[in-house]
């Protein structure tokens, strides 16, 4: 199983968009030639988001799922997610969405408050029988099932672990945030290779929601709001600039923004924070080195609860009609309890969410996919507080975070007073959205 990284991915989907490819394929069915061989009564459309190989990934595994089920026609609706997200926008309003898709992370209170989503409790092919009471209440959302988990998203520090053997470096199993500043500092400016310790990570949603949950707040609120104040995401933005203005990370202009570049700086740095899930993608760029994880800092008064898992979801919708519930609830459960699906497509959308598959996994998991594993089965045994997900209103708010930030590093804006700008702003787009 071979992957692209983002960059790349947008740079292939971009030029297939520009030839005027947006996938809508059928190629999964009870017989051999595809979409034409399945029961009518039993058709599926299934949407979903990636690049090319994911697209080639999730076909074979499908490919495969129609001799478990041979009278299932599944018809895979496919594009980058960017242009999947504004495909989705033109379907909700012509009311012609796919009957099981994938629900972006920044529009599943969208999608919620415009009813897209059906209730999957009452669905009978829908198998929950792995899954504790505890974990279907996780799966809920505003106290309904009616979306599905197929993963679950952690923040990591990866790291590489070439690199670091080559310079003598040791990281700490545990550590805060002034370990890692330290750490940083001072491979910067005494490795003999000319490289820097970490990216300017800034703009990690998971990451800025990890340092919040540790001060004690959150990015959004359980009744829709901010749950954040200006002055702790004035501590976060002030972290990377000291960072940054002492020279422990790459420049904007190195990693070709604020948003990094892996492309650029993957074979630069020490350390990098992202999701656990995308180093799948981002070390698979990189084979001559050898990539490891480790859990983020963890601030001395952090409280108990502040780890949290990101699970993306899939949905069944609202409108589909009533001769697809049966075979859509057999497709959800295939995409969260078959282990054979995994050997297809792997980690790249984050570990399993079936306790009983991440463990099946193991026999066939990459290096890196057991370090995934590991990470997120800890995150997932520990006392965990709500997490929420971003209202209406908010789902760009990392670009507002980055247009800010740039204001602050060129000098424009302050930090203070650009934190209050990010909250200002997002909290005015949230209360239009309302």
């Amino acid at each position: 199983m071979r992957v692209l990284s983002r960059r790349h991915l947008l740079a292939a989907a971009g030029a297939a968009m520009g030839a005027g490819v947006l996938s809508s394929c059928s190629g999964v069915a009870g017989s051999a030639g595809g979409g034409g061989g399945g029961n009518a009564g039993r058709s599926v459309r299934y949407a979903f988001w990636g690049n090319n190989v994911r697209q080639e990934n999730y076909q074979a595994a499908f490919d495969e799922m129609a001799d478990e089920l041979p009278d299932i026609n599944l018809e895979l609706e496919f594009a980058e997610y960017n242009a999947y997200r504004e495909r989705m926008t033109t379907q909700m309003a012509a009311q012609n969405v796919a009957d099981v898709f994938w629900v972006p992370s920044p529009d599943v209170l969208t999608y919620h408050a415009n009813g897209l989503f059906r209730r999957v409790d009452d669905l009978e092919t829908l198998d929950l029988s792995d899954f504790s009471e505890d974990d279907i209440r996780d799966f809920e959302l505003q106290g309904e099932l009616n979306t599905v988990p197929f993963g679950i998203h952690v923040p990591v520090v990866r790291y590489n672990r070439t690199f670091a053997d080559e310079d003598g470096v040791e990281l700490p199993d545990e550590w805060d945030w002034n370990d890692l500043a330290e750490i940083a500092r001072d491979y910067t400016n005494n490795n003999s290779h000319g490289r820097k310790a970490l990216s300017y990570r800034v703009d990690h949603d998971h990451s800025v929601q990890n340092w919040l949950r540790q001060h004690g707040e959150q990015l959004w609120s359980e009744d829709g709001g901010l749950g954040f104040t200006a002055e702790t995401l004035a501590e976060w933005i002030a972290y990377w600039e000291n960072l940054r203005q002492a020279g422990a990370t790459t420049t904007v202009s190195e990693q070709d923004g604020v948003e990094p570049s892996w492309t650029d700086i993957g074979d630069s740095i020490l350390l990098h924070l992202g999701n656990a899930n995308h180093a799948i993608d981002e070390a698979d760029m990189f084979p001559d080195f050898d990539f490891g994880l480790k859990h983020p800092p963890i601030a001395p008064d952090a409280p108990e609860g502040f780890r949290f898992l990101y699970m993306p979801r899939m949905a069944v919708y609202a409108n589909a009609a009533d001769e697809v519930l049966e075979p859509a609830g057999e497709v959800l459960s295939y995409c969260i309890n078959n282990t054979t699906m995994l050997r297809h497509v792997g980690l790249t959308m984050g570990t399993p969410i079936n306790p009983r598959v991440a463990e099946e996994y193991r026999e066939f998991a990459s290096d890196i996919e057991l370090e995934m594993l590991e990470v997120g089965e800890a995150d997932r045994a520990a006392t965990r507080d709500p997490v929420y997900e971003s209202p209406p209103g908010a789902s760009e708010w990392r670009v507002t975070l980055r247009r800010v930030v740039e204001g602050i590093i060129n000098g424009e804006t302050g930090i203070s007073d650009g934190a209050q700008q990010i909250v200002d702003e997002v909290q005015r787009n949230i209360d239009r959205a309302s």
